[in-house]
């Protein structure tokens, strides 16, 4: 969870940890190690097992859903294995299941779906226009996101810990397969807590526990997208937020949810 900066973020790409290695049969290897001792960020583990996940299904199914699960902080200095379960391939969907490896220890999983797309009515009961023009906006890097760039329009809760919403893109050409701006979405959507308006000098959010992404439409993510979150209720230890993703013209194309740690302060 990270905010928009004006610090340059330096090599590697989006595209370089995206490009998993086959190992064997549904096993695939992120090379991609870091000096930084930080936990790996949620987001790019989540868009890695996607990958994966997405190497494994016929090329015209898409996922429309994913449900992961943060188990143990990733180490950024190791490589991780992603292993690829085939659950099902009916004739329309297609059900896979990931974990991510490290040093022998699983430290995230996710079950995702695939779909052929298919002809019939789209149509949203809430239709709404983004906040702010992001050529209109100082734009910056974002810290430890890779070939990203985003702006802060204004907030809808000022007083929290970090922005809730944010316009971003993926600052590389990227290829027309949906695939990847899929993965690219969910590198993105992890960016923030929209609990962190609750946060408070005594108690703020925390990391990510699980994180759910519901992909309804195709668009590209090396174009502006709007990522917009909405706190709703803080209890036991934990937080709860949901979210939308849409193209500048207001075109919803994803929705998430998650659950993080929201907890007091130590002193």
């Amino acid at each position: 969870m990270h905010a928009v900066t004006d610090e340059p973020v330096d090599e590697p790409t989006l595209a370089d940890l995206l490009d998993l290695e086959e190992i064997d049969r549904d096993l695939y290897r992120a090379n991609v190690v870091f000096d930084d001792p930080l936990p790996l960020y949620g987001g790019q583990v989540a868009a890695q097992a996607l990958a994966a996940a997405g190497r494994t299904v016929p090329e015209e199914r898409l996922p429309h859903s994913l449900h992961g699960y943060f188990l143990r902080p990733g180490d950024a200095t190791r490589p991780t294995i992603f292993h690829v379960d085939r659950d099902r391939d009916g004739g329309s969907y297609s059900a896979r299941r990931v974990v991510a490896v490290q040093n022998g220890e699983v430290i995230f999983n996710m079950s995702a779906s695939f779909h052929r797309r298919e002809e019939g009515v789209d149509r949203e009961a809430h239709p709404e226009r983004p906040e702010g023009d992001p050529e209109a906006l100082p734009r910056g890097g974002m810290p430890r996101l890779f070939s990203m760039e985003g702006s802060l329009p204004e907030q809808p809760y000022p007083g929290g810990e970090w922005p809730t919403r944010f316009w971003g893109r993926c600052t590389l050409k990227l290829p027309d397969d949906p695939l990847t701006h899929a993965c690219v979405l969910t590198y993105l959507s992890d960016i923030s807590s929209g609990v962190a308006a609750f946060g408070t000098e005594d108690a703020g959010s925390g990391s990510s526990l699980d994180h759910a992404v519901w992909f309804h439409r195709t668009g590209r993510l090396d174009e502006w997208v709007q990522l917009d979150l909405v706190p709703q209720t803080v209890a036991g230890g934990r937080g709860w937020y949901t979210g939308t993703l849409r193209t500048r013209d207001g075109m919803l194309l994803a929705s998430i949810a998650q659950e993080c740690l929201f907890r007091n302060r130590r002193r």
